[in-house]
């Protein structure tokens, strides 16, 4: 299972996030400030951190620089969620090394999309090499879902929603729903956490193999 830390000192926000990716399968601690955050990340590493920007006492770029500078710490994915949506505060947030940026508001779809997302990028990074571990998993894919079905779970996982899939295929919202339903029922996957985890068993064996599914 994923573990996500939130750092986020209002506490409405913090609980949706929570409860959004907790019915998604996704582990979740929480932690109310800045300090309080880093004080969590000296005894759990998680596999990606949600943080705030605008704090008391520590901010989000001032966390984001204790990471960088942590050498067990600097290579977790960080993703800026914060009001704080002009281009220059974006530009100075991936500036400052977050590997996204999620602004508020945003919707339930909009956060799992960024959070599965960089979720497989790391998990394609962590598994290149590993082909034979995910032998099964690939053989599953291969024998139980369509062409088109894995064009939408690698559609998933890269962080597209909905209406992306659809623009990016040709196809309507509707379908892309039908799809992503088909793949939970095939794969036995419950939930957003379960489907990412699917994509990055396929985008590995992809980069092990450098071969594309047929």
């Amino acid at each position: 299972m994923f573990t996500i830390l939130i750092i986020e000192d209002d506490a409405s926000i913090c609980r949706n996030m929570q409860l959004i990716l907790e019915m998604e399968g996704f582990h979740v601690l929480h932690a109310t400030d800045g300090n309080s955050g880093i004080a969590v990340l000296r005894d759990i590493h998680p596999d990606l951190i949600l943080c705030d920007i605008m704090m008391t006492d520590m901010d989000g770029y001032s966390v984001l620089e204790t990471l960088k500078n942590n050498e067990l710490m600097a290579e977790i994915p960080f993703i800026f969620v914060t009001a704080m949506g002009d281009r220059a505060d974006i530009r100075k947030g991936m500036s400052a090394g977050a590997d996204d940026y999620l602004t508020k508001p945003f919707t339930s779809e909009e956060l799992i999309a960024a959070v599965t997302g960089r979720l497989r990028r790391v998990g394609i990074f962590r598994h290149q090499g590993l082909k034979a571990s995910f032998q099964k998993e690939y053989d599953i894919l291969m024998n139980v879902t369509s062409l088109r079905e894995r064009e939408v779970l690698s559609l998933v996982g890269s962080g597209a929603n909905s209406m992306e899939i659809a623009q990016r295929l040709g196809i309507s919202i509707k379908t892309v729903n039908i799809h992503r339903k088909h793949l939970m029922d095939k794969l036995g996957a419950d939930n957003a956490a379960m489907l990412a985890r699917w994509s990055i068993v396929a985008e590995s064996m992809r980069e092990c193999s450098h071969t594309h599914l047929p």
